[in-house]
Formats: structure tokens, C-alpha cells, sequence
């Protein structure tokens, strides 16, 4: 059970820290209004993603017995966590600056309006997020929804408001957070062939 919360917390990461606009925006609030811009950023993020969360895991509680189903999820979330793996090598390589400007935008509607508006947020939780989300009723049922959205969820409060204030005191150290990007892809192949194999066996690789 603690092996699915780790999975959790890495895949969700990647999700987290790679370079985009939420990441952008909460960087250039930041610099004005501290890791208070970061947390409301948090809210409006939360806003959008939360019934996104529950429609896919109403979706998916229905059809759970389907076998084909749990395997055709992890198969296409395998695929893009190779794809995401992919991307944040990219960043990571190609990254210099996490660039700010100045903004009048509300936090919390910034937050909502880039989760709401990004097809990349939503394709995550579709092709990822969907697998993840059968385990965690497969391990608790029901009560593994909200067990699962909180060990993701807090990830995505603590970098923007940590991302936010750093900004608001002069910057971040680029090198570390292209190795930390570096790093958590590495984990995210490894859970992808992971996410492949139970698709064609139906047998856990990993954890």
C-alpha cells in the first residue's frame, strides 16, 4: 500500500514540477505576492482538477470488473508516461530560466483558467491519472479516492507555494531542478514499463 502512495507522490511529480504554464504563471506571482500567490494558484488548480478527479473515478467504479479495461488503461498510461518522461527530459535539458512577468490576475482564477484551459492537464489525468486511480479502488475502494487525490494533491500546493516564494526572494537554482527532473524521469520510465507489462500480462511488475 505505501509502494502505491510513493508511486503516487513520483508520478504526480512529474506532473508538478516539469516547466508549463501553471508553472510559469505561479513563478511570476510569486515575485509580487510570495508563496501566498503560490497557494491561491493551488486553489484554483484544485477547483478544476478535483471534479475532474471524481468524474474519471465514477467513470472507472463502474466499470471496474472489466478486465480489458484496467489492462487497456494501463496500457495507454504506460504510453504516456513515456511521452511525459519524454517531455520532461527535454525541459530538463533545454531549460535556463523559469522566466517571470509582471501580472494583475487573480491567483485563484489564473490557477483554474490554466488547468481548465490546458489539454495537457487534462490528457494526464485521462492517459495516467485514470490507471492510478483504478488501483487506488482496487486497494480501498471507494475511500481510495480521496486516500489517492490527497497524496497527490499536497504535492502540487507545496511546490507552487515553495516555487512562489523562492521567486519572491531572488530566484531558484536551475541546476538543481534540472537533475531533480532528470531523476524523477528516470522513475517515471521505470513505472511506465511497469504500467505496459500489467496491460499485457495483467501481472504486476513492480510493487
Amino acid at each position: 500500500m505505501l509502494s502505491f502512495l510513493a508511486k503516487v507522490i513520483l508520478i504526480s511529480s512529474t506532473g508538478a514540477l516539469a516547466p508549463g504554464p501553471l508553472t510559469a504563471a505561479t513563478a511570476a506571482i510569486g515575485v509580487k505576492n510570495g508563496w501566498r500567490g503560490g497557494f491561491w494558484v493551488s486553489v484554483g488548480h484544485l477547483v478544476v482538477e478535483l471534479p475532474l478527479v471524481l468524474l474519471i473515478s465514477f467513470g472507472i467504479a463502474s466499470i471496474l470488473t472489466a478486465k480489458w479495461i484496467s489492462s487497456a488503461l494501463s496500457l495507454v498510461g504506460g504510453v504516456f508516461l513515456l511521452f511525459f518522461a519524454y517531455l520532461t527530459m527535454r525541459d530538463a535539458i533545454k531549460v535556463r530560466a523559469i522566466k517571470s512577468s509582471a501580472t494583475a490576475t487573480s491567483p485563484l482564477l489564473t490557477g483554474a483558467s490554466l488547468s481548465a484551459f490546458n489539454p495537457f492537464f487534462i490528457a494526464w489525468w485521462i492517459g495516467v491519472g485514470s490507471p492510478l486511480i483504478v488501483e487506488a479502488l482496487e486497494y480501498w475502494g471507494s475511500a481510495g479516492i480521496a486516500i489517492f487525490y490527497v497524496s497527490h494533491v499536497w504535492l502540487d500546493f507545496a511546490w507552487l507555494m515553495v516555487l512562489a516564494r523562492m521567486m519572491s526572494v531572488g530566484g531558484m537554482n536551475i541546476k538543481v531542478y534540472r537533475v531533480l527532473l532528470l531523476i524523477l524521469s528516470a522513475f517515471v520510465i521505470l513505472f511506465a514499463v511497469g504500467f505496459i507489462y500489467y496491460g499485457i500480462t495483467g501481472k504486476r511488475l513492480l510493487f
